[in-house]
């Protein structure tokens, strides 16, 4: 029989093994997915779309109409400014990042992730011969450190990859904190990729930055989002990658010979998210409402410390207090509180720690931290 892939025993799992749908009456802290239907208007377009028969082959980079909406928000929610010829609609924001990585690296390069990172980045750089470099944030504040950053860049290095708001940690990188990362990606010449996908999802006084508002930033930086988050649409599979232009003939070249293009009716679907203020401010105030709550109800358990998170919906809890390693502490939530969550040691630099979604429901949040409220205060009395 031929052999596989020589790379693919390197690409790991990262979240899946904890991500699968647990027993019934397990409260479920693991999908960083919206509990919310995609709005109904939006919905509606899809189908009159579909009943109007936009079923055909379209332009490869996507509707010309939805990536001049596109650009127009993008310039008056977050001062990018990029042509709307130097977009690509994509099939989900995770098409979208291995474009970039694909039409942009090459096998060897390195790629530095601020970690713990999201772990499908190091799946899709080691799918393509190229090396993750997991570079520590600050512990305090899950925010970066640069002097980490400079002892880690080298020759080979070729991207570095912002997440802010993040995944998983839930930091918010402040302005100059951007600026910096701007100014170490000029003085290195890195393509900076920055994974946007949260960035509406910024709480209290935080707020996303663009790395393009910076000196030498949008010459370099390929700015990726998506509708997933933001608007209830996880299931559509639908995202953007933009960037300067020679970059985007790069990337257009990718989709054309991979994907060909996003579904031709949800476009229109997605330009009418784009209008649709209200229903995504909605979920917006759900999620930070949320946010206040379950930071509330963590702090009352004992053994585990926490961090406020500034953005997206993810909190990350320290168990390390409990005496258990991450994964043995998850299993044992699962088993014994029946509640589910990421263990953190599945990403490098996240040992001592887990990651809660709290996306979901303030009903299923009281009751998943009083399970493990309940549980953890059983073991403290054996």
């Amino acid at each position: 029989m031929p052999d596989l892939n020589d790379n693919i025993d390197q690409v790991g799992r990262g979240f899946a093994d904890f991500l699968a749908p647990p027993p019934e009456g397990v409260i479920r802290f693991t999908v960083g997915q919206p509990d919310f239907v995609t709005p109904e208007k939006i919905r509606r377009r899809a189908i009159q779309e579909i009943e109007d028969g936009n079923t055909f082959y379209t332009r490869s980079a996507g509707d010309p109409s939805l990536c001049k909406a596109l650009t127009s928000w993008l310039e008056e929610k977050f001062k990018i400014n990029v042509d709307w010829e130097d977009v690509v609609i994509t099939p989900g924001c995770k098409q979208a990042l291995f474009y970039a990585f694909l039409g942009l690296g090459n096998p060897d390069d390195e790629v530095l992730l601020l970690a713990p990172a999201w772990p499908s980045y190091a799946s899709m750089i080691a799918h393509l011969s190229m090396k993750p470099i997991h570079v520590p944030v600050r512990k305090e504040d899950f925010h970066p450190d640069m002097d980490a950053l400079e002892d880690a860049v080298s020759k080979n290095t070729k991207f570095i990859v912002i997440n802010s708001p993040n995944n998983p940690t839930g930091a918010v990188y402040t302005a100059d904190e951007i600026a910096a990362l701007v100014d170490f990606a000029n003085r290195h010449d890195l393509w900076i990729i920055d994974d946007m996908i949260y960035a509406t999802m910024a709480w209290g006084g935080s707020s996303y930055t663009s790395p393009t508002i910076f000196s030498g930033g949008a010459e370099r930086t390929l700015t990726i989002g998506g509708w997933s988050k933001a608007w209830a649409m996880t299931g559509w599979r639908i995202g953007f990658i933009s960037g300067p232009s020679k970059a985007m003939k790069a990337i257009h070249l990718c989709q054309s010979s991979i994907a060909s293009h996003a579904p031709t009716f949800l476009m229109p679907a997605a330009e009418t998210a784009l209008e649709d203020e209200e229903s995504r401010l909605e979920m917006q105030n759900s999620f930070a409402k949320r946010r206040d709550f379950i930071q509330q109800e963590l702090q009352t358990i004992p053994g585990i410390t926490t961090w406020k998170p500034e953005g997206a919906f993810y909190i990350m809890i320290d168990i390390s207090g409990t005496g258990m390693d991450s994964v043995t502490f998850a299993n044992r939530a699962l088993a014994e509180a029946q509640v589910q969550l990421i263990p953190c040691s599945l990403m490098p630099h996240g040992e001592g720690m887990c990651r809660i979604s709290y996306a979901t429901n303030i009903g299923n949040i009281k009751e998943g931290c009083l399970r493990l409220r309940t549980w953890l205060t059983s073991l403290q009395k054996v």
